[in-house]
């Protein structure tokens, strides 16, 4: 497979190194997080999707900037990846396995993407394995951590840059790659809500529900999403699909009062959901009159 990396400008700076160093729990490996540099024109807002994902345009002077690049610390050693806060905070107790598991981690990756290199500035290649590393890792972490979401979370987060990657290189099959980590990530945001009302996993472990990282959608979001993601991904040959669809309706016309009862309201998140509640209906054959 083409070295994708080779194509990508690394000379216009668009992150920086943390001055603060941060040991690697598992391998004890010392690194600098990079930071992504928002100021300056180089973020440059666009569109919401429906996934709720956050489009930017292209400025003169920067290109496109991908700041979902940068919120997964990945050790250029083992790979161990997690979020920041988590990355640092890995229990003790948590450590053998995961280090047990660095070869086969790392394998598995250069069995799937192209190459990509930790030790230096991150490219979309490096952003979309930096996600799927954390998808892997959060296999580690106990419930306290909430890890089913954040892997739900890192999933279409991966996706999303996989979108990005197919765009750039329609012939390296990203836009397969990203549906596989699509249908990932709508398993996990209906475990990740089963879990949190049978009591089996708790939320409190997640302040920042993301989905992307301009904006925290909350856990309202996440209920969204989980409708969204079902309809959109879900299994369609099978008798539950309307079951599961008829649920996520009536969760959604619950939060977000859709209905007969439908007030207009400001907000995207309001006005997506309305649009999802539609086309449940116009698969179920139902309507609200």
């Amino acid at each position: 497979m083409m070295d994708i990396n080779s194509f990508e400008d690394r000379d216009i700076k668009i992150s920086f190194l943390s001055k603060e160093e941060t040991r690697c729990p598992v391998c004890e490996a010392v690194l600098q997080r990079e930071e992504l540099l928002s100021g300056g024109g180089r973020l440059i807002a666009g569109s919401l999707t429906d996934e709720l994902h956050r489009l930017y345009e292209p400025s003169a002077k920067f290109g496109v900037v991908y700041p979902l690049n940068y919120p997964v610390t990945v050790c250029p050693e083992c790979w161990f990846a997690a979020w920041d806060k988590d990355f640092q905070s890995f229990p003790e107790n948590r450590l053998n396995k995961a280090m047990q598991d660095r070869d086969s981690r790392i394998q598995e990756v250069q069995r799937v993407f192209p190459p990509v290199d930790f030790s230096g500035p991150r490219g979309l290649a490096e952003g979309a394995v930096s996600h799927y590393l954390a998808l892997k890792c959060y296999d580690y972490f106990p419930k306290e951590f909430s890890p089913t979401v954040k892997q739900g979370v890192s999933a279409l987060r991966g996706g999303w840059l996989l979108d990005e990657l197919h765009g750039k290189y329609p012939d390296q099959h990203f836009d397969w790659l990203s549906r596989v980590f699509k249908n990932k990530a709508q398993f996990l945001y209906h475990e990740a809500v089963f879990r949190e009302q049978s009591g089996k996993e708790p939320l409190s472990g997640i302040k920042n529900f993301g989905p992307d990282t301009d904006k925290n959608y909350g856990y309202e979001g996440v209920l969204y999403l989980t409708g969204l993601l079902q309809y959109k991904y879900g299994l369609r040959d099978t008798g539950s699909r309307a079951d599961l669809l008829g649920e996520s309706k009536r969760t959604i016309a619950k939060i977000f009062g859709l209905g007969k009862s439908t007030k207009n309201k400001p907000g995207p998140l309001l006005e997506h959901a309305r649009r999802l509640y539609d086309d449940i209906n116009v698969e179920l054959n139902e309507t609200d009159e």
